[in-house]
Parts: C-alpha cells; sequence; structure tokens
C-alpha cells in the first residue's frame, strides 16, 4: 500500500477550519475544476439527505472526469470515523467503490494558536495490481497538484488579509 502525505498552516481559527471542511459544500469548494466533481447524492448515517454535517456513518456518492476524458467514474465515499477535542479534529474517508482498489484520507485539524495545521494524509493502491504497485510512487504526479489545490483554496477561502 502507499502512501500520501501534505500539511499546510492555514491562519484561521481552529473552529471556522474544522466546521468548513466537515460539509458536502467544503468537498466542493475544494475540488479542483479539472477534476469535474458531480455530487450525485449526500446521506447522513441514518439516511438523511443532506446532512449538514458529514458524521460518521455518512455517504458522498460522486462522479469525477478527470480533464473531462474518458467516462464519468463513479466514486463513494463512507466517513468511518470522526472526533474532535479541544485542540484536534478529525475525520476519515474510506472509498467504498471508485476507481482504487484501495482509499482511505485521513484528514487531521491542529490548533496551533490562532492559525490551524491541517494535514492530508492518503493510504491507496492504485488499480492494476502489480504493475499499479510499481507505479504507486508516480501518482504523486496526480495527488501532489490536487492536495497543493486544496491546501491554496483553504487557505484562499479561510484566511483574513
Amino acid at each position: 500500500m502507499a502512501t500520501y502525505k501534505r500539511s499546510v498552516r492555514v491562519e484561521a481559527p481552529f473552529e471556522e477550519v474544522w466546521e468548513f471542511h466537515a460539509t458536502g459544500d467544503g468537498l466542493v469548494a475544494l475540488t479542483p475544476g479539472w477534476m469535474h466533481l458531480q455530487i450525485e447524492a449526500e446521506r447522513g448515517p441514518d439516511g438523511e439527505s443532506d446532512p449538514d454535517t458529514l458524521e460518521a456513518g455518512s455517504t458522498v456518492v460522486s462522479t469525477i472526469q478527470p480533464f473531462g476524458v474518458g467516462p464519468r467514474q463513479r466514486w463513494v465515499s463512507e466517513i468511518v470515523a470522526r472526533e474532535r477535542k479541544d485542540d484536534y479534529a478529525m475525520f476519515r474517508d474510506e472509498m467504498a467503490e471508485g476507481p482504487f482498489p484501495h482509499w482511505v484520507h485521513t484528514h487531521s485539524f491542529y490548533r496551533d494558536g490562532s492559525a490551524t495545521l491541517v494535514r492530508d494524509f492518503v493510504e491507496y493502491d492504485l488499480p492494476g495490481g502489480p504493475v499499479g504497485r510499481v507505479g504507486s510512487p508516480l501518482a504523486w504526479v496526480g495527488l501532489e497538484p490536487m492536495f497543493r489545490y486544496r491546501h491554496r483554496k483553504t487557505k484562499e477561502l479561510l484566511e483574513r488579509p
């Protein structure tokens, strides 16, 4: 299994950064346009449509079409863990259906004075079995621009001059 990690310090209050990331709207705002993301459905753990907050047990059904090329790919994520403390929060989503055989993304948030440290950690397997495993280090080429965009957009939307 391959991993990817990236961190950014956001000059915005911990509560605001955490709350922004805990919603479907946050997901849409932080996904690069070249992914052509479409949210098809959001369901809370009790089956409620379009919950205000993505709690553990929530599901997001989406489709992507990277660079507008090829057929749309279905991506179903389930929030499998969510934790909130005074100075730390996290949630973890697992891909239940989609283009990767394995994808687990842990989003962590740490209070850092008046700012927030945001950390993304992804565990993944590329399709293709042994060939995919050999190519895993090259996935950085696709992951880095996407997460760089997410972090830059987080700062743009939440930091105050």
